[in-house]
Formats: structure tokens, sequence, C-alpha cells
């Protein structure tokens, strides 16, 4: 089988759109690059389907790297067959090929080897044949000064018969179903650490059992962890009998004393080999599935808060806000720079308000301040309630924003780079600002596993989801196109076909030589070649640009045919942009050349008559409850305003304004059974809940959509 049978096995898709796309990959196209601008030689594969090709190729490639090299090792030990070469061959299963490889796996000395080295495998053989009806006298024909008693003999070729029904592929995989349909996860609680208080938040696995295909992610993750963190003990099981039984059947064939020592080898296997592998594996396998789980709510939740509603290009008053230490205010342009910073100290224990209210209103007029951008965080309901008391000049909009990552940000060498002359507090309060503005462009500068969305994301295959991250960001930041003259370092990273190293010589470009005028300038760039121009050349935009297509998603490789489009027509490029009664008029099909085919023209007349739209959606003004500011002030049956703020396998947390979220539960999202949680809700969605349960002491809250 090839590679391309290989993925058509999992993903039925044409061979063609399989080949055209590896291809690509293999010419180091991104993912965003080949779903936008190669939809005709793909057959319009969306990125999804590309991502998957991506997977399974590297899949491909691993089990190939993996078939050499037991075929290697094999042969350097001697063992290799024409026959088992070819099962290595025919095989593209991880787990088979493991199975063939085990009996040449070099380990250590095992007790089969030690009855080997006193010479009892022809015993071994003898029972294993199942033909002699009378044992006894063949046992004593293997005593010698190492092998003192028939009973030593039995033991030692017991010892071997076991490996060698270890090492049975037939067996393990009878075993392995049986533990992928049947097994049992048990968690105890470790007494000794029962009592413990970080014990509480798992006390309901101190007596927990269920079945493991049934266990959601969200759960078999939260038992793992107690076990890692030492307050549980997992264990998975099958029934046992029923195991032995299926095992006894694969292997004897008579009802002799040969048979018997077989029963006894069968139940030393499974104790000793089989039972705690096959056991192994089985959890490993369940821990891969809900990483998958966990890594894909991650990835989804992470693309809704990239995405979240820009407010755009306005000079902004962000504050971050505290009791004690006062609130951070800061002044931003359109562009996002600091023009101003200073501390007011409008609450307890200073309750410097009146003062705070005076600069406030100072600082609006100076920086012609359009909106204002509060922080969630300590003494941000206060510092919201207290800004709306201020008589402004003109009305301003007031937006309370996540702080969620703002602190790791303005610690981070992104943040010193950006700030080196100011302290972690101008560089937060900076970042909530800058949210506002274009959450996009902000959040890249941060770990995701730092945005506080998920669940369990220090849990999961770590190298797994920090790829799977990357390619969200990635996938988000060219969906929506950059600004060439603006973008951060940050930002520009993500750009197909750029990276980090490219970024920074694009920003040091641009420093050095003044805004790019084209799209043909990045050409200028030190090593940026001509595959990068390709990659990245429609993905950023250039506002005010001599030739208006280069803010546009029109890749330059297609400029040459919007300006005949335009001159059949009488027209100048400009001209034709926008223009929908004109655009109406083209006829794609006269327009596809050896390269560039109908789709892709169509997607130029959608781009032509909506120029460098922004998929997102604009941003919202939101108002918690005002009666509400503290844990204490709920009760049981009130309806409250909320936003959505995290999304899990079950269920969703909505921030009420105050420090602590309240859990929706899956059930209680819409009345009728809900399969997927992102089916009803999404990231930052404005809601309306009602209070089920309050428990102040372990300040969790309850609530449910179902009014």
């Amino acid at each position: 089988m090839n590679i391309t049978g290989y993925i058509q096995q999992t993903l039925e898709l044409p061979e063609k759109s399989i080949s055209a796309t590896l291809q690509l990959l293999a010419e180091d196209c991104t993912i965003p690059f080949i779903s936008r601008y190669r939809k005709d030689r793909t057959g319009n594969l969306d990125e999804t389907q590309i991502e998957q090709i991506e997977k399974l190729s590297r899949q491909f490639m691993e089990i190939t790297r993996r078939r050499e090299s037991i075929l290697k090792s094999v042969e350097e030990q001697g063992g290799l067959t024409p026959e088992f070469t070819q099962r290595i061959q025919q095989s593209f299963d991880l787990q088979e090929l493991e199975d063939l490889y085990l009996p040449f796996k070099k380990r250590k000395k095992t007790r089969a080897d030690a009855a080997r080295e006193k010479g009892l495998e022809p015993l071994a053989r003898i029972i294993m044949s199942q033909k002699s009806t009378g044992l006894m006298p063949t046992v004593s024909r293997y005593l010698n000064d190492r092998v003192p008693s028939e009973e030593e003999a039995l033991q030692g070729a017991r010892d071997i018969i076991a490996e060698w029904i270890n090492e049975n592929m037939y067996v393990r995989k009878n075993l392995r179903r049986m533990f992928q349909r049947k097994a049992t996860i048990i968690s105890k609680a470790v007494k000794a650490r029962k009592e413990e208080e970080e014990a509480r938040k798992f006390s309901q696995y101190f007596e927990w059992e269920e079945s493991l295909n049934r266990t959601p992610s969200h759960r078999l993750l939260a038992m793992l962890r107690a076990e890692a963190e030492g307050f549980v003990k997992t264990n998975i099981s099958i029934d046992k009998a029923e195991a032995l039984e299926s095992i006894e059947k694969a292997v004897i064939r008579s009802d002799n004393d040969s048979s018997e020592q077989i029963v006894l080898a069968i139940r030393d296997s499974y104790k000793r080999l089989l039972e705690p592998a096959i056991s192994n594996e089985t959890l490993q396998e369940a821990k891969e599935k809900a990483d998958r789980k966990a890594i894909e709510i991650f990835s989804e939740n992470l693309t809704q808060l990239l995405l979240a509603p820009p407010l755009g290009g306005k000079r902004i008053l962000a504050i971050d806000p505290g009791f004690r230490s006062g609130c951070k205010v800061v002044c931003l342009d359109e562009k996002g720079d600091l023009l101003h910073n200073e501390t007011l100290y409008p609450h307890a224990p200073q309750n410097e308000s009146g003062m705070a209210m005076k600069k406030i209103r100072s600082m609006v007029n100076a920086y012609a301040i359009q909106a204002i951008s509060i922080g969630n965080g300590t003494a941000s309901r206060e510092t919201e309630f207290f800004i709306k008391k201020i008589a402004f000049d003109k009305p301003l909009q007031v937006f309370v924003v996540s702080e969620a990552g703002a602190s790791v940000y303005s610690a981070s060498k992104i943040a010193r780079d950006e700030f080196p002359q100011y302290d972690v507090t101008v560089r937060g309060a900076v970042s909530i600002g800058r949210r506002l503005a274009d959450p996009l462009a902000e959040l890249v500068k941060i770990d995701p596993k730092s945005i506080g969305v998920g669940q369990y994301q220090h849990d999961v295959d770590q190298s797994e989801l920090k790829k799977e991250l990357d390619t969200t960001v990635m996938k988000c930041v060219n969906a929506v196109g950059i600004n060439l003259n603006t973008a951060s370092k940050a930002l520009l990273s993500y750009v197909s076909g750029i990276g980090e190293k490219m970024a920074e010589n694009i920003v040091n470009y641009r420093t050095e030589n003044g805004a790019f005028e084209n799209r043909k300038q990045l050409k200028k760039v030190p090593r940026l070649g001509e595959k990068a121009f390709q990659q990245a050349a429609a993905f950023v935009r250039i506002h005010h640009a001599e030739n208006p297509l280069d803010n546009s998603s029109v890749h330059p490789e297609a400029y040459g045919i919007v300006e005949k489009m335009a001159g059949d027509l009488g027209l100048k490029t400009d001209q034709l942009i926008a223009n929908k009664e004109k655009i109406a008029l083209i006829r794609p099909e006269q327009y596809i050349t050896g390269d560039i085919g109908i789709l892709t023209i169509q997607d130029i007349l959608k781009e032509l008559e909506k120029p460098g739209l922004d998929p997102r959606k604009a941003a919202r003004v939101f108002e918690f409850d005002p009666h509400v500011k503290k844990i204490t002030d709920l009760r049981p049956g009130m309806v409250l305003p909320g936003i959505v703020n995290n999304i899990t396998a079950f269920g969703c947390f909505v921030d009420l304004g105050i420090k602590e979220s309240g859990l929706v539960h899956i059930s209680q999202l819409k009345d009728g059974f809900v399969a997927d949680v992102n089916e009803v809700v999404k990231m930052h969605q404005h809601v309306q809940v009602k209070v089920t349960e309050v428990d102040e002491a372990r300040k969790r809250i309850q609530l449910s959509m179902i009014l």
C-alpha cells in the first residue's frame, strides 16, 4: 500500500486530491495557503481535510520508519526470515508491528531466558504440542545439577510457555478487544492522604467504578490527575475468569497432563505478563483519546477567543483595576501606541475618587479617548461603577475585557522588548486596552495555555497540544489577514510562510526603511525569498497602497486576471473593486488559465465585492447585573446576564461579573439532549442564566440556561 492508499482508507477522498495535497505539502506550502489559493489543484479541500492528510502522511512515515527499524534489528539478531519480512511489510498498524517484534525485543533477562539456559525449551515444546499422555517420565530426562527436581523442570517449562502465550498475536488481539469493550476503571482513595484539604476536590473519585469506554474525557483526566497528585489509586481490569477462558480456548487443544501444565502457564502469563501490559496499553489509549478530546475543545475555545469581535482603530483608555495598589490607567492611540500612563486610587483604602474622576475626565479630553477598557480582575465591578458615574463631555462606550494571561504577557520578553522603560503594571494595562481594539493581535503574544480556556491543558500530551494550538493560531491569523505596517513580530510570525526569524527581519526592515508601500517590497526583506513571498503575500494587507489589491486577499499571482477583468469592462482596477453591478457582469469561465481555475476565480470575485472584509463581528457593550458584586449576593432563582468565558466537555462557565464563574452543566444548556456544548454556546457569547445552587464555602455556582 502506498501513502495515498493509506490516507484513502481513513478519509475516502479522491486520489487526485490527496496526491495534489501531498505534493503541495512536499513543496513546503502551508495549510492556509493550500486551502485558500490552491483549491483547483486539491479539488476544493478545506483546512481540516488538508490537516488530516498531513497528519496521516506523518503517521504513514512513522509506520514506514518503524518497519525499517524492526527489520534491521531482527536481521542483526539473525532471525530474519522471508515470512517475517512479508508480515512486517504488509502491516500498517503500529500495535501489530510491536506484537510481531515482541519476541525479538531486547530486554532484561527473563524467567523464560533462565529456563532456556537450563535446557528446558525442548520440554516446553513437548508440553505445548499436547501429545504426551505420560508426562513425568519425559520430565525426568531433563533433570541435572541445575534442574534437581521434576517440579523445577515443569516450572521452567511453564515459564517458557507463559512467554510464548504472551507473544501470541492472536491472544493479545483477543485480550485487547476484551479490554477495549469491557474494561472497568476503578479509583480508590489513598487513605493516608484522604483527609488533606487538597484532596477534597477529588472526593468523588475516592470510591469510583465505571466502564472505561463510557468514561468521558474530563472524568478520566480528573482521575489521572488525582492519581498523579497521590490522592487516589486507579486500576483497569476485566473479568479474570472470562479472560483466562478466552486464552485457554485459543491455546489448549487436548485434555491431558500437558494441558494441566498449560493452564498453569496461562494463569501465570495473564497475571505476570499479559494483564499488566494490555491494561496499561488500554489505559494509555483511553488517555490519548481523552487528550485528543481536551485538545480539540481547547483549540475550538482558542479559535473563538482569537476571533472575538475587535473594536478597531479607536483611541482607548485602559484600566487595570485594583484596590490597595490602585488602578493603573493608560491612554492608547488608534495604533495601540502608549500615549500616557498613571496610577489612580478611587477605591478603599485611599478613596481618592474625586481626584480620580477629574484626572480621567482630563485624560479623556486631552487624548480624544473614544472607548474605555476595564480588566475583569480584582476591583473590576467597582471600577466599572466608578467610571459610569463620571459625566464625560461626550458618550463613551465602556467595555469589561478578560485579563487572562495579561500578567504572563507583562512579564514576557515580548512585553519587555515593546516597553523596556515601563514596569509590568503599565504593560498589563496596555494589554487590556489592546485586547479591546484587536483581541487577535494581542493574544498571539501569549502562550495559549495561559489564556485560561479549555480543561486539563497541563495534563494532556504537551507536544500535541502545542502543535494543535500553533496550528489554530496560524489558521485564525491567516483567516483575518494582518496589516503589514502595524503588525507586531508575534503576529507576523504566524503569517503563512513567515515564521519567527522572518518576522523579525520584516520588523527590522520596516523600522529602517519606513512603512511598506506595496506587497512587492516584501521581497526586499533579507532572506525572504520567492517561496516565502508566494506563501505570505496574500495574507498581509497594506492600507492605502497604490494598488488597491494590496489591501485585499487577492493573491499577487492573480493581479493580471483582475486587471484583465477591469479592462474588458472598460474600467481601471480601482473602479472595479466594490462595484457589484460591474462584477455581476463578469463570466468567471472566461478568465480560467493553466494555473488558476474556476474555484479561485469565484473566490476573487467574492473578494472584489467586499475587499479586505474582516470576518469578525463588531464589538458589543455588555452590562452585568449592577446588584451582583460578590458570591454572597447570589440567590437561587435569580436570572442574570453573563458572558461565556470557558467551554468544556461537560458544560460551560459563565462570568457573572464577580470573582467566581458559574457552571452551566451540559444537561442545563437547553431542553433535550445535547451532544456537544459548542452546538449551543460559543466563547464570549452573551447569555441569560438562572442561579440554581450557590455553595459559598466551596465557591461553586450552579447555573441553568433553561429559564
